[in-house]
């Protein structure tokens, strides 16, 4: 006999489906032009436009990394900086976008600047920016939710977006930018055998 009991359990207490959560691109790209929108009209410029759209991926990164190590690793916390990097690449974006980012590399002038790039986000693929906001770049959302990742699992950082022009490419990539704090290198540095 059906339990009622099981249908006033609360999400928390449900158990955790494995198949693939999908979403209509359409119905996604309506509401984060909507999401755009409603931050474009409480700013007055496309900085702190990219920075509300940061501050409301870094909830969602939060999330995520919470229920993605759940699932993936068990509960398990990565303490080393190149795994938290593996783990966005690859486990984050492809829930994010279908497929693990394009590449991971290190600055070559900095030891503590990391970027992670992927060509056409459709978080800036079904976005019409008007002329006075030329350079807005709205994955500034995706560099909030990885910001969120990174400061969930203890690694803290800043995070930015950039459009990188591609030689014989009409459109430019996207690159996340992760500075990390000194601390973080620090405690790296001492986890080094």
């Amino acid at each position: 006999m059906f339990s009622a009991s099981f249908s006033r359990l609360s999400i928390i207490d449900r158990p955790l489906a494995k198949g693939k959560g999908e979403v209509s691109l359409s119905a996604f790209a309506f509401l984060f032009s909507e999401l755009v929108q409603y931050c474009q009209t409480r700013v007055s410029n496309i900085g702190e436009l990219e920075r509300r759209l940061e501050d409301t991926g870094f909830g969602v990164g939060l999330r995520l990394l919470e229920i993605l190590s759940f699932r993936e690793k068990g509960s398990k916390r990565d303490i080393r900086l190149l795994d938290v990097l593996k783990f966005v690449h690859t486990s984050l974006w492809k829930y994010l976008f279908g497929h693990q980012a394009r590449d991971l590399e290190q600055s070559n002038t900095a030891e503590d600047e990391y970027m992670i790039s992927d060509y056409d986000l459709f978080v800036n693929k079904h976005i019409s920016v008007p002329k006075d906001m030329g350079q807005l770049n709205c994955a500034a959302y995706v560099a909030g939710i990885v910001k969120g990742a990174l400061e969930g699992a203890g690694f803290p950082a800043r995070v930015t977006a950039h459009f990188v022009p591609v030689k014989g490419q009409p459109k430019p990539k996207t690159t996340i930018l992760m500075k990390f704090d000194a601390a973080v290198l620090a405690r790296e540095n001492r986890l080094l055998p």
